[in-house]
């Protein structure tokens, strides 16, 4: 396994450093404030974050996640392996990949969008994302059905002349109030009728302001609002040109996994980065505070739980940049595996080193005035969205037993051969 990124991924991630502590961890305050208010959809009260997209454009700190830029689309467009510990800077903070325009649920239409659409469709839809003028959000969760498996969606896309029809309900749908959200990228049934589950669905493309799309409220997430919100939609005999979907009718489940696969590793190299957070912050704390005579860091307990989550990220970060490199090399399905493995990892490793942390600082760990409480819940959150741990562990238990030779280890059982 290659364990250095290129010269240029290094050059470019010392620039991001460099622009978050010059521009961006200054306006964290300001962010928090944000959205923690009612304003936290308002286009003004955002306004600093275009500013803030703006200046790293110029920069071209820029698309930096996205490897399928053409010569006339902005940004630098990296391989995975290069991105890895670009991102990790980058999701220190939570908000800051927006900056880049490196935030989900965007990141991850836009690679659907970069493997699935025609060239009308790239210029009319992916250009604009790519350029930062738009956002989009991904309407699959349903609230009728287990949706942590893909073909139970019922939302129903019915062709009707040169338009299809569109009826359903999609809930936890991130991103879809943001104010410069203008489409939902939609996974529906197209072909009921078809006996193959995995060939029922199509994904199709809805603007935001069609007749029909109804934003019904608003959910908490971890007890907390946050920007762009999660919401239920309601979708009542929404009509769009034939030409908005993507792809063929009952090709929606295998396009799909083009967005999943990008999108879960990245979950990884948040979860790193953020770890990384914790531990520091954890690191601090034990250093300043004395307890029953003695600093934290000398009691056993806390030293012990430092040491744990230093060796839990170092492994957590072999891990990404490993996936990472497979992903490059075999594609997202060569790398299936190694996505899930890291999916799961990143997840529970932020949810560890997160609550070791929050439990060095006491009950400041469990208020607002560290992000501890909030990381916690970004790992426990994360650990569920885009597929649950429990949906990837068997994905992973059946390619080991398929690629399993038995043959290789019947030397190590010491049992006598019978006559």
């Amino acid at each position: 396994m290659q364990l250095s990124p290129s010269e240029k991924s290094l050059e470019i991630r010392d620039l991001v450093v460099d622009f978050m502590d010059q521009h961006v961890y200054p306006m964290n305050q300001h962010y928090h404030q944000i959205a923690n208010s009612d304003r936290r959809n308002d286009p003004q009260a955002l306004a600093f974050i275009d500013d803030l997209k703006a200046k790293a454009k110029a920069l071209g700190l820029w698309n930096l996640f996205f490897p399928h830029l053409r010569e006339d689309e902005p940004g630098v467009g990296l391989s995975n392996f290069d991105y890895a510990p670009i991102f990790e800077e980058m999701a220190k903070l939570p908000w800051a990949p927006e900056v880049f325009n490196c935030n989900a649920p965007v990141t991850g239409n836009m690679e659907l969008l970069a493997a699935a659409a025609n060239e009308q469709q790239r210029q009319k839809w992916l250009r604009p994302l790519l350029e930062g003028e738009w956002q989009s959000c991904f309407a699959a969760t349903e609230p009728q059905v287990a949706s942590s498996d893909a073909t139970n969606y019922q939302t129903s896309i019915v062709r009707d002349g040169e338009d299809y029809v569109i009826n359903g309900r999609k809930w936890f749908i991130s991103w879809s109030m943001h104010p410069r959200c203008r489409f939902m990228i939609l996974m529906g049934k197209t072909n009921p009728e078809n006996p193959n589950r995995h060939q029922q669905h199509g994904v199709i493309i809805i603007p935001l302001d069609t007749p029909g799309v109804h934003i019904l409220q608003d959910t908490p997430v971890m007890n907390a609002y946050h920007v762009g919100g999660h919401p239920e939609i309601l979708l009542d005999n929404v009509r769009v040109p034939a030409e908005n979907l993507l792809g063929e009718p009952g090709q929606g489940f295998a396009i799909m996994q083009s967005r999943m696969g990008p999108g879960r590793i990245h979950y990884g190299m948040r979860c790193v980065g953020m770890a990384e957070v914790a531990l520091g912050l954890m690191i601090s704390r034990a250093k300043d505070r004395t307890a029953f005579g003695k600093r934290l860091h000398e009691h056993g307990s806390v030293a012990n739980d430092i040491g744990r989550s230093r060796i839990e990220i170092d492994q957590a970060r072999l891990l990404c940049m490993h996936t990472a490199q497979t992903l490059d090399e075999k594609g997202v399905k060569g790398a299936r595996k190694e996505i899930g493995m890291l999916k799961i990892v990143g997840t529970e490793l932020l949810q560890n080193v997160s609550e070791r942390a929050l439990r060095v600082h006491g009950a400041m760990g469990v208020s607002d005035q560290t992000p501890l409480a909030e990381l916690y819940g970004l790992g426990m959150h994360l650990s569920i969205a885009d597929g649950p741990s429990e949906v990837h562990l068997p994905g992973i238990a059946k390619a080991e037993l398929r690629d399993h030779d038995p043959a290789a280890f019947e030397k190590f059982y010491n049992i006598p051969q019978r006559l």
